[in-house]
């Protein structure tokens, strides 16, 4: 009787008060994870009263409520999660920074082609929207891609040059190839002979060497990753499936781009280094007769099975040199496979052929210099993609006003993708 009598005696405004407290701070709760019973009353305000009877009337009122909070508790870990691969920063302005185009599609977010005015020079940068990273778990990859490149630098390996954030977006600055990407030459001419082959192959074998003794596995060595310098020679690129893995490591990550899967990647592992090298001889096959060995399937599974059981016979125009290399580098059995760069530079296939990076890159290859001046290129490096609605995002900062990002999308629309190239989504799935 007593408790229902001083329930009663409560007034309207009181009630009120206690109400909107109390859905405050449920509702911030819930936005944590902690669920609250509907027959729990949250009194904040009422508490402090009780307990510290003397605090003056007007302190409770300056206690910031759960809107306030969720907001300066949130945003401090939405940066610091991704420290310290990414620092915090505020990107220079238009002053600094000059937007020259559209250079791809990224797996997560746009490529720009970037010029830093204060040193003249071009760089492409990766756009990767924060909220996309955590929607598809992938931050750990995220910091591993940025770490991976920051320890590696070799002639034919692509550079990182700076990488940040702001609050929504993560940047991957590296240097910019003008020449684009091999697929697209590829797609050009059909089909390469056997000596530009040769100097493609001996220039990727040594990045992978490098890369695999340096400790790193790439994960997904394929045409779209191969850029080209404005002589025509390659930079493995992308290190977003990468990770580290000391010799005689194995993994276990199903991930990659499904036609250049090796067998034991498909099959969910365990798997190596000798990874890299299956792909390294789809790559080449497929550049010396304009096809792959197993079409892809949507499936990994059904692919799995249609690898192990196809003979991957060499064509009779292949030389007998090149066609046993290949027969080396599709090896399904991963301890007899060719997986070593001194194993891969005793080939008979290159013989004469130094491995010599400066002396590789003495001559640029003329063919693709040759295909890059026809004007059918930019359409091919397109891929049928245009340019969609560009995003709003921080690149100038967050404090980038509505005239600068108009005079961004501006850009854009005026280069038509006219300088880039489409990457493919690389597939990725977790046992």
């Amino acid at each position: 009787m007593g408790a229902d009598g001083s329930k009663s005696s409560k007034n309207p405004a009181q009630h009120k008060e206690e109400g909107h407290y109390s859905s405050g701070w449920r509702g911030f709760l819930s936005s944590l994870g902690v669920s609250v019973p509907s027959g729990l009353h949250i009194r904040s305000r009422r508490m402090i009263q009780h307990k510290r009877t003397s605090v003056p009337e007007c302190v409770p009122s300056s206690v910031p409520g759960p809107e306030k909070l969720h907001t300066e508790w949130s945003l401090p870990n939405f940066i610091n999660m991704f420290l310290p691969e990414f620092p915090h920063r505020n990107v220079p302005g238009l002053e600094d920074f000059q937007i020259l185009g559209y250079v791809a599609k990224g797996s997560f977010g746009p490529i720009l082609k970037v010029k830093d005015k204060s040193k003249q020079k071009t760089y492409a940068v990766k756009v990767i929207p924060k909220s996309e990273i955590l929607r598809l778990g992938v931050l750990d990859q995220s910091k591993e891609e940025v770490i991976v490149q920051r320890q590696v630098c070799h002639p034919f390996v692509h550079d990182l040059q700076d990488c940040w954030q702001t609050q929504h977006h993560l940047y991957i600055m590296c240097d910019y190839c003008s020449t684009g990407d091999l697929y697209t030459y590829w797609e050009m001419i059909g089909q390469f002979g056997e000596d530009a082959v040769k100097v493609f192959a001996a220039e990727l074998g040594s990045a992978l060497g490098f890369l695999h003794d340096f400790g790193i596995i790439h994960r997904d060595v394929k045409m779209e990753n191969v850029l080209l310098s404005d002589q025509g020679h390659l930079r493995l690129a992308d290190f977003g499936l990468s990770r580290r893995l000391e010799c005689g490591g194995r993994a276990f990550t199903i991930c990659g781009t499904i036609q250049y899967m090796a067998p034991e990647v498909l099959s969910g592992g365990p798997y190596s280094h000798a990874a890299d090298w299956w792909s390294l001889g789809i790559l080449l096959y497929a550049m010396a007769t304009g096809k792959f060995p197993v079409p892809p399937e949507s499936d990994h599974c059904c692919m799995l099975r249609k690898v192990r059981f196809f003979p991957y016979e060499m064509p009779r125009s292949f030389s007998p040199p090149f066609a046993l290399l290949l027969t080396e580098l599709l090896c399904k059995t991963p301890t007899r496979r060719l997986r070593t760069l001194e194993r891969f530079k005793r080939q008979t296939f290159f013989r004469g052929t130094p491995f010599d990076s400066q002396l590789l890159q003495k001559c640029p290859m003329d063919l693709i210099l040759e295909l890059k001046k026809r004007p059918d290129r930019p359409a091919k490096a397109c891929r049928g993609v245009t340019l969609e609605p560009f995003p709003d995002f921080d690149f100038l900062g967050d404090s980038t006003s509505t005239s600068a990002r108009e005079t961004l999308v501006a850009a854009l629309d005026e280069e038509q993708v006219s300088q880039g190239n489409v990457t493919e989504c690389s597939f990725v799935a977790r046992c």
